[in-house]
């Protein structure tokens, strides 16, 4: 299988065809094998269950990396390769190679995972203040001709600059700065690269870029009550969050718009209690219809500023993206000693069907979900998930668990060695409330089970 890994290596011309792209390179696809893609990883699959062989290729999203392309190696062999299988040696490299500004590290080594021996191979690029990996994990060289031409197709992208980690939209995590609110976990302060940066504080997340403030409010009962008339609901929700705050107010406009996912909308010029100085503050929020919005507080030096940066008001419901998107900056990274614990999420949805003739019940298709995760000492997890599922009187239940060795590549993903009967990578990060963490695994919100 040692050639395997010199294909990656030959600086050769070859003719490519049908080719596709996922983050910083180009690759044509092994013909014939399963393709699964997350925001994270694009992962190809080869089987034959009759025989017992196999082989998996995942490419990793970049991540940052260090100048040194064996250290950036090293490094992705522990929190990728070893947390993953069991290795018996230390990975025998290959001769580095040097193409376009990258440096490629590889090597490989025999591993065992649940009774099952194979090799894992690593392929690290290391450039432009970034590094990508590739992992392969197999028992068979039956595979190794698609292997090879599918490493052997691996070409990158043009980079100009050294950019960040486009999956997390974030620099990389920093430590909490002194005004954030120290809550038990790593971090506390996002730096996002386009200027804006989060800390957690007790109450909300503050967002800040230059002079301007947005602070996401945590949810809050006596704000968040229910009431028929948007106007009420909204003068109460200022009287909760945002007065207090305030010594006097002028050029008052509360301005909510009706509609099927309304928005509430108030501004006045005010001064701060704190500091003395007269701001421009708005209060918006988007009542999204499965009633998952957040009030968010503008806080700017005047108008101008305000409606310079998210826009002016306007009567539609639609067009207000730049004001909807500061909820996302309620976002932060995740370490492996944040873990520890079990987390939960749960789903429950139900279809009642009628007649179209008569008008009569057809009957109710229900669904209902129940996923946990609980992390362990040395990066040990268990995972499971129940599903019940059909038409009420035929409700059938499903179940899968799996247990193995989690690694956090790069505080923005979780790598888990098996997730029904295969390694998986989601990206990760933790949401902030009141006196808790949502952990998000892509787009599925995990509480912990205190």
């Amino acid at each position: 299988m040692k050639k395997i890994l010199l294909s990656v290596l030959l600086l050769a011309n070859i003719t490519v065809y049908a080719q596709e792209s996922f983050d910083i390179i180009n690759y044509t696809p092994p013909q014939g094998w399963k393709k699964e893609n997350t925001e994270s990883a694009v992962q190809f699959t080869k089987q034959d269950d009759a025989k017992g062989i196999y082989c998996i290729i995942t490419v990793m999203r970049s991540v940052p990396g260090a100048a040194s392309s064996k250290n950036n190696f090293d490094a992705a062999w522990k929190t990728v390769v070893k947390e993953m299988v069991t290795v018996s040696t230390a990975p025998k490299m290959e001769i580095p190679s040097k193409e376009d500004g990258w440096e490629v590290q590889s090597g490989y080594a025999p591993f065992e995972n649940d009774g099952t021996k194979g090799v894992a191979f690593l392929i690290t690029s290391t450039g432009y203040q970034k590094m990508l990996n590739i992992l392969i994990l197999t028992n068979t060289d039956v595979y190794e001709k698609d292997m090879s031409a599918f490493l052997g197709s691996v070409s990158y992208k043009r980079q100009t600059t050294a950019v960040n980690n486009p999956a997390s939209n974030t620099t990389k995590p920093v430590q909490p700065a002194s005004i954030a609110k120290q809550d038990g976990f790593t971090f506390t302060t996002t730096n996002f690269d386009d200027g804006w940066t989060s800390t957690v504080q007790e109450d909300w997340v503050h967002v800040l870029k230059g002079n301007i403030k947005v602070l996401i409010h945590y949810p809050n009962k006596q704000a968040d009550a229910y009431n028929s008339v948007l106007m009420d609901g909204l003068k109460n929700a200022w009287n909760v969050l945002v007065a207090p705050r305030y010594s006097t107010a002028s050029n008052f406009e509360f301005k909510p718009i009706s509609g099927w996912q309304s928005i509430e909308f108030a501004e006045a010029d005010m001064v701060e209690k704190t500091t003395g100085k007269t701001v421009h503050v708005v209060l918006f929020k988007m009542n999204y219809s499965g009633g998952n919005g957040k009030y968010l507080e503008f806080i700017t030096p005047d108008k101008i500023t305000y409606e310079n940066e998210f826009g002016t008001y306007h009567q539609e419901t639609y067009g207000w993206e730049k004001v909807e998107k500061m909820a996302s900056y309620n976002k932060f990274a995740v370490a492996a000693s944040d873990l520890t614990g079990k987390w939960t999420t749960n789903f429950t949805g139900m279809t009642q069907y009628v007649n179209a003739n008569t008008g009569a019940s057809a009957g109710t298709d229900t669904h209902a979900s129940n996923q946990n995760f609980e992390f362990g000492a040395g990066n040990s997890y268990k995972w499971d998930l129940a599903v019940a599922s059909g038409f009420v009187g035929n409700i059938k239940f499903q179940s899968v668990k799996s247990n193995g060795k989690f690694s956090v590549p790069n505080n923005w993903q979780i790598s888990f060695s098996d997730i029904e009967g295969k390694p998986k990578t989601y990206n990760a990060s933790f949401t902030c409330i009141k006196g808790a963490r949502v952990l998000w695994l892509d787009d599925t919100g995990f509480g912990k089970v205190q």
